[in-house]
């Protein structure tokens, strides 16, 4: 398995007002020409670059998501105040000080060692910017400030500050932990039994990081972290202490796990968009998106699945959940299937919507399997190739 590094360069935080305009659910948005396997697939092979990932140009915007370019690397709208109809409330972040720049531009607080970086945590405000230098920050890192949707907290760096997690058996690397409007932009992760976790999160943004050699699942959003933007990270090479926990990026809880983390409640970790991420040598899916969950959009993102091993999973995608968008990405390599949707629990894996997906499976099942196919929709705007049982197990329409 390919266990190098891919790093994205040049990216930077967007506006949280852009995180979505959710006319994407079927309200009239146009449908874009999409070209997403420039730059990303060469012969059926997956090839990181460190200057080109799933934020290149040739991928067309969709869903009022903007497409980077050089004069706005992050994609932004231009509209802070874009609201999100059909969230709890309108966002409006306002302008991210400190999200764009090397390592980050306006900082208050820069810090340059794990202490220094635990007691800025402690002490965050909102609206405040903390800095972090180059250098390797050993240990586990908790927020528990939150900011608000016009002054969140931002903590950035460059991709040479790296969070050490100081061993994959135990601890996250960065945990929210309630704390909501947080934008976690453009630094490493490591070495950690979980590389960003969080818990009832709501209005942030995590973007630009590289998350990699994790024990289990490298991002994941649960108890109830609604509305939130995962966007234009880099997450490999995770599933080190157990191949079954090892996603790339995880949404909701899983419903055996309900009176743990969700008091014993579905996990409504709701309206969360995951957009131009590069995700491979996971040895689960590369996104699990729980029963429990509703109303996401899963966009453009780059999958490779040769890493996915016989106890961790047989897809990229794993839908559970209701209601999602699933469009514009591409796959390489599965053992399996590319998309799959999963019935796992009453009432859940339902209503999800597959369209302008890539899918080149190369391998023994098919671009998009519906298990049981309910009412969910493979849409004939999805290309499959080298998957030796078809397009999918149902008829696209």
């Amino acid at each position: 398995m390919n266990r190098g590094q891919g790093v994205l360069a040049g990216v930077s935080a967007l506006v949280l007002g852009a995180i979505v305009t959710w006319g994407i659910m079927g309200t009239g948005t146009t449908e874009p020409e999409v070209t997403p396997t420039s730059g990303l697939v060469t012969g059926g092979a997956f090839t990181p670059s460190p200057s080109a990932s799933p934020l290149a140009s040739s991928l067309t915007s969709c869903c009022d998501i903007a497409s980077p370019s050089a004069t706005n690397p992050a994609g932004d709208q231009g509209d802070p105040g874009a609201s999100a109809s059909g969230a709890s409330g309108t966002k409006n972040a306002g302008e991210l000080k400190g999200a764009a720049g090397a390592p980050c531009a306006g900082a208050d607080v820069t810090v340059s060692d794990a202490e220094s970086l635990s007691d800025a945590l402690k002490g965050a405000a909102p609206g405040e910017v903390i800095a972090m230098a180059d250098g390797t920050y050993v240990g586990q890192f908790v927020a528990t400030a939150s900011g608000t949707a016009g002054k969140p907290i931002t903590l950035c760096g460059g991709a040479a500050s790296i969070i050490d997690g100081d061993g994959l058996d135990g601890g996250y690397g960065f945990h929210l932990d309630g704390a909501k409007y947080w934008v976690l932009s453009g630094f490493t992760i490591t070495n950690a039994q979980k590389g960003v976790v969080a818990d009832g999160t709501v209005g942030s943004l995590v973007t630009g990081l590289t998350v990699h050699h994790i024990g289990d699942e490298g991002i994941h959003l649960r108890d109830f972290s609604t509305d939130n933007v995962v966007r234009g990270n880099t997450v490999f090479d995770t599933g080190n202490r157990r191949d079954k926990f090892g996603e790339g990026i995880y949404i909701g809880t899983a419903n055996s796990n309900w009176c743990t983390i969700s008091d014993c409640k579905p996990d409504a970790s709701d309206r969360n968009l995951v957009a131009y991420n590069t995700i491979y040598d996971t040895t689960a899916e590369n996104v699990d998106i729980k029963e429990g969950t509703s109303g996401g959009v899963l966009s453009h993102n780059a999958f490779d699945g040769s890493g996915i091993t016989s106890g961790g999973g047989d897809s990229w995608v794993d839908v559970k959940g209701n209601s999602w968008v699933i469009e514009a990405n591409v796959g390489v390599n599965s053992p399996m299937d590319g998309f799959q949707v999963h019935d796992v629990a009453d009432g859940w894996g339902k209503g999800n919507v597959f369209r302008d997906n890539t899918a080149t499976v190369n391998g023994p099942g098919y671009g998009f399997a519906l298990r049981p196919e309910q009412d969910n929709v493979v849409e004939c705007s999805n290309t499959v190739s080298n998957a030796k049982k078809g397009l999918s197990n149902v008829s696209c329409r």
